[in-house]
């Protein structure tokens, strides 16, 4: 029986991978979770799972928990410390679901209690990509990939040597304007950036989808995943999502993972690797049904945030810190409906043109430039 902590149990990656659990009682326990506003999924969640630890993510939140009467007995807490204590409580295994750069702290905290990690949580790598690859090397603990990509990639080097990569290839759906060109994304509203045609995803990560962020995350995410540097990875529109992601080698063959677009296959195998387990409840993917696949190269003009993650990659440092700082406060002033959809690039664009990187930044350095560029988007916000 593989304990398991869930950080961000009722977001979109939390709810899929506690229907895995859910499919294989015998194999996975719920032991602790956290969770952010969403207290009624929460008591649900807890009624169901009946996890010993749990973190809410504010005092209000924590407050309305504690308000009602549960069946068993467990301990509750609130803020970073307790979110820190969700992670390792009992646990021998974190799935970190959390949206945000919140979910750094947590998951170095797991590492040096030499419990593994599955990173659904792309900031984590985002802003301090070299600091997290340090510590695993350090504690001997492995880091799994979650996102469908990443999974698709890892599969694909399943027993290959790592001098035989020539490049890898990232595919991505291209949002919820994927069709539009960029002079029509003026005045495009919040609910229709929410309608993503392919994937069933949180609003943040639908917006990221969206303008592409998204993937120029998971670009810099393959970097250190896989130790692979940015001109040797490439961003593939692929509207279908059938193909998760590519790997070329050096005599030119490609290996391609594919799988219907759901994320409790790519979330089950980071839990059971390198097992796999049976998953009724997913459709088998029968190509003849496809009927048709399409790529398309992903054009860096009309997805700016794209362009903005490869150069913060390939300058390192902070700079990456600055981009996902930047694009957490853009994309909340967006669903909030302060700023336009364009003006998320314009927003990001600012701060990383007056940043200077800090070339190999601490913990510390990272934390004071995440909190100095959400102050400064937040001044031009006012």
């Amino acid at each position: 029986m593989k304990k398991i902590s869930i950080l961000g149990a009722t977001g979109s990656i939390g709810i899929q991978t506690l229907d895995v659990l859910r499919c294989h009682p015998d194999q996975f326990q719920l032991v602790s979770m956290s969770f952010g506003s969403n207290v009624e999924q929460a008591v649900k969640i807890i009624n169901e799972f009946k996890p010993e630890y749990v973190a809410a993510g504010s005092k209000e939140a924590y407050d309305i928990l504690s308000s009602n009467v549960f069946s068993h007995s467990f301990s509750v807490g609130y803020g970073e410390e307790a979110l820190a204590e969700a992670a390792v409580y009992k646990a021998d295994f974190l799935v970190n679901a959390l949206v945000g750069s919140v979910g750094l702290v947590p998951t170095l905290k797991a590492i040096e209690e030499k419990i593994p990690v599955a990173l659904a949580n792309k900031e984590t790598l985002v802003t301090a990509g070299h600091i997290v690859k340090e510590h695993a090397k350090r504690y001997n603990v492995p880091l799994l990939p979650v996102d469908s990509e990443h999974s698709a990639i890892f599969q694909c080097l399943h027993g290959e040597q790592p001098k035989t990569i020539e490049r890898l290839i990232i595919t991505a759906s291209g949002g919820s304007f994927r069709e539009k060109k960029r002079e029509e994304l003026e005045g495009v509203t919040v609910k229709e950036a929410l309608n993503h045609p392919n994937w069933s995803m949180g609003a943040k990560i639908t917006i990221d989808s969206a303008t592409m962020m998204n993937k120029g995350f998971e670009v810099i995410e393959a970097h250190w995943l896989f130790d692979i540097p940015y001109d040797k990875i490439e961003v593939l529109l692929h509207k279908e999502s059938i193909i998760h992601s590519m790997v070329e080698f050096k005599d030119r063959s490609i290996l391609a993972q594919l799988g219907s677009p759901d994320m409790r296959v790519p979330i089950q195998y980071a839990l059971t690797y390198p097992d796999r387990l049976s998953l009724p409840s997913v459709k088998s993917l029968n190509l003849w049904e496809v009927g048709q696949l399409n790529f398309k190269k992903a054009d860096e003009k009309r997805y700016r945030c794209l362009q903005f993650a490869f150069e913060s990659g390939k300058i390192g440092g902070t700079m990456p810190t600055v981009l996902n700082a930047a694009n957490e406060m853009a994309v909340e002033a967006f669903l909030n409906g302060r700023i336009s959809f364009l003006q998320i690039e314009e927003l990001i664009e600012s701060s990383l043109n007056r940043h200077q990187a800090i070339a190999r930044p601490n913990l510390q350095d990272i934390q004071e430039v995440d909190k100095e560029t959400r102050a400064f988007v937040q001044s031009l916000l006012a």
